[in-house]
């Protein structure tokens, strides 16, 4: 029985180590060879359901295209939604474009959590020229593309920024009309600008103008209203928008918790029951009653008491006690029959 031969690659479905094999949907750039292959099978005849299907293949329903370049008269920047992509692709091969890819080269991927970034620093778009005469255009630049990261994979983001071009004649075109300098005039001018012909040039300028009127066509779509009635419309709810004030954000009621309210009689009540209480609390235990300072001990030095006080204080019996921090604290010693020193003090009479 012959066994078959180890595949250091494979892992069986109930081992530890298994692992489900990356689809191809993970990588982008094949998306991008799908999308050559498409372009390479367009026809003469493909009318604008063709290119509809093709951008509803390849790119979202709100996706974007941007193009960056710099022309004579200073940088541009052109973006179109979804609903001129078709057209834009359209217009390159109207320009006497016979073939059209793009090449990426060292491209870097970077995965998000429901999208996929390619960032290609030399990203070349090649166009085939048939007309004016053949002639073979390489623009070269960096191309950033956001990836859906789904089953359909489509391109949410196209941003295209054209650094340079080349335009490449055959040789034997040259050696052909060697001897007759207007063509050769002819051959040297360029037939096209930063790599894009005067035909998408144009488009590009004129979607500056149709991009802000999408909404008036996709209404006029819609409804079926005249282009006046359309304008109306939209005009109307956008300064609907303007004057109406923000709409405040819902606020959950506070739940107010009701205070028990205590009658007259009540307080009444409990203000002499707590005055009856301290009266006797005051009798019973002086030291219930105090503050926290005061019921911090005290330490009295002794007081000095003049000689024939003492003598008085012998001769009635009564023997001097030193102050009691209760009767300091509550004030008692500032009354009129008592001294500082806690003793009492002695009326006229000796008593």
């Amino acid at each position: 029985m012959s066994s078959t031969p180890h595949d250091p690659f494979y892992s069986s479905p109930f081992g530890p180590f298994y692992r489900r094999h990356t689809p191809y949907m993970v990588q982008p750039e094949y998306r991008i060879y799908e999308m050559n292959k498409r372009l390479q099978s367009r026809t003469e005849d493909s009318d604008n359901l063709w290119w509809d299907a093709f951008a509803t293949e390849f790119f979202e329903d709100d996706a974007t295209l941007t193009l960056s370049f710099c022309l004579e008269d200073g940088p541009k920047r052109y973006t179109i939604g979804r609903t001129l992509i078709p057209r834009y692709f359209s217009t390159v091969f109207e320009g006497g474009v016979t073939d059209l890819y793009y090449i990426l080269k060292h491209s870097k991927e970077s995965y998000h959590n429901s999208s996929i970034t390619v960032d290609c620093d030399q990203c070349a778009m090649v166009t085939q020229h048939g007309k004016p005469m053949f002639t073979k255009v390489c623009t070269e630049g960096r191309l950033i593309l956001e990836f859906t990261f789904d089953d359909l994979m489509r391109i949410k983001t196209w941003h295209f920024t054209i650094r340079q071009y080349r335009e490449l004649v055959p040789r034997s075109i040259l050696a052909m009309h060697a001897q007759d300098p207007q063509v050769l005039d002819q051959l040297s001018k360029n037939i096209t600008r930063m790599g894009l012909t005067n035909f998408t040039l144009n488009y590009l300028r004129l979607c500056v103008i149709l991009e802000p009127m999408q909404e008036l066509m996709s209404r006029h779509k819609t409804y079926n209203l005249s282009p006046r009635d359309c304008l109306k419309t939209c005009l109307f709810q956008k300064w609907q928008r303007m004057v109406a004030p923000p709409a405040e954000p819902t606020r959950q009621p506070t739940t107010k918790r009701r205070k028990r309210k205590n009658s007259t009689s009540s307080t009444s009540n409990s203000s002499a029951g707590n005055n009856a209480n301290s009266t006797g609390s005051k009798k019973k235990t002086p030291a219930a009653n105090l503050s926290l300072s005061s019921q911090v001990p005290v330490t009295h030095q002794p007081h000095m008491v003049p000689f024939e006080q003492r003598g008085r204080s012998r001769a009635l019996g009564m023997r001097p006690s030193p102050p009691s921090p209760c009767l300091s604290s509550s004030g008692l010693h500032d009354a009129p029959g008592y001294r500082c020193d806690g003793g009492r003090r002695a009326n006229s009479d000796g008593r």
